[in-house]
């Protein structure tokens, strides 16, 4: 059950984290819902990396 919670919150984090940088990009420079978006994706996409790497799925190796 930890392990979950864990996974959980990496996720969670990483579209949080994305979503914040995204928002203060469109408060910063008035690009309305652009900076929000495409941070919101690249926020997904790093929780998600970050879940598949502590889960084990993905090998050391390439």
């Amino acid at each position: 059950m930890a392990l979950g919670f864990r996974l959980s919150s990496e996720l969670v984090a990483g579209v949080v984290v994305g979503a914040v940088i995204g928002w203060g990009f469109d408060r910063l420079l008035s690009t309305s819902p652009f900076g929000l978006i495409v941070f919101l994706l690249l926020g997904f996409t790093a929780g998600v990396v970050n879940v598949v790497r502590s889960a084990g799925v993905a090998s050391g190796k390439r």
